[in-house]
């Protein structure tokens, strides 16, 4: 605060004022030139930009019974209005300092509401829990609170050891969590690929199997139609094989089934029949004797 005793002054842009008569406000001094009475008149002038306080360190005690120092800053200047200015005056002898104790105040309040953990972790809560506080208080003064911050939260070395190992435990833990979780995606990838090989092999096999299937529907078509048109000579070729099975051999021609039963190296036909063996008639006659036993 500044005060005017001369008859002229001027007020700056940045600044806003009273001028009293005698001790009794008379009129509000706005920006630019001013002339008063010199002795009976006085101006008080205030400066209306922020202004920058320090939250001096203290130390408060948290919900769980910890305690620890804390400090902050404190942005607040006076309202422009003549009614503003005239509080900032007669409302209060020191407005800095008014808000300064007023925010050391707030500001154990505030920790006390929480715990530690709680308080680490809530620096902008806590800033502006305390700005809408101490705004609301000092409005009876004039003055707006716009900003406060938490510079720094200090706990006592102890709890910074204790807190210290917490934090290493919880970056191993982390650690081996993502090595845990690449050591699964791995396992998982590669039991995709054995997935994926057994089906290929699956898949394989099934294409081999319906391949042999094939063939072997092709031989039966084959043996089929062949067996069809050839059932009655494989007939007489069973019964003439089972009829001279023994010391016999059979002999099949382009002509059919026309077995020539061979004793030892020579044809039955051509041996002589004083040796009691029968012609090439006498055997035709025998082989359809045959063939009518077995209905042939």
């Amino acid at each position: 605060m500044k005060i005017k005793y001369f008859p002229i002054y001027w007020v700056r842009q940045y600044q806003r004022g009273i001028v009293e008569l005698f001790g009794k406000y008379r009129r509000f001094a706005e920006p630019g030139f001013h002339v008063q009475l010199p002795i009976f008149e006085i101006t008080r002038i205030r400066d209306v930009r922020e202004h920058t306080m320090d939250i001096a360190p203290q130390n408060v005690i948290t919900k769980d019974n910890v305690e620890i120092n804390v400090d902050g800053i404190v942005w607040a200047r006076p309202l422009y209005p003549e009614k503003e200015i005239k509080k900032t005056f007669y409302n209060i002898d020191n407005w800095r300092n008014a808000v300064m104790k007023l925010a050391q105040t707030n500001l154990r309040q505030e920790f006390g509401k929480l715990t530690l953990d709680e308080s680490l972790t809530a620096r902008g809560k806590i800033a502006m829990d305390m700005q809408v506080s101490l705004d609301k208080l000092a409005e009876e003064w004039g003055i707006t609170v716009t900003k406060v911050e938490i510079k720094v939260i200090d706990p006592p070395a102890d709890i910074k050891a204790a807190m210290h190992k917490q934090k290493t435990a919880e970056q191993e833990r982390r650690a081996m969590r993502l090595l845990a979780t690449g050591r699964f995606e791995a396992a998982e990838q590669d039991k995709l690929a054995l997935i994926q090989i057994a089906e290929g092999r699956r898949e394989a096999k099934i294409k081999v199997a319906e391949g042999q299937a094939q063939a072997i529907k092709l031989v039966n078509e084959a043996a089929r139609q062949y067996f069809v048109g050839n059932a009655k000579d494989l007939k007489r070729l069973e019964v003439v094989e089972e009829s001279l099975k023994d010391n016999s051999k059979i002999i099949l021609t382009k002509e059919g089934i026309n077995p020539n039963i061979i004793l030892g190296d020579i044809p039955l036909h051509e041996r002589k029949k004083e040796e009691g063996v029968p012609s090439k008639g006498d055997t035709k006659n025998l082989s359809e004797e045959i063939l009518k036993r077995y209905d042939v």
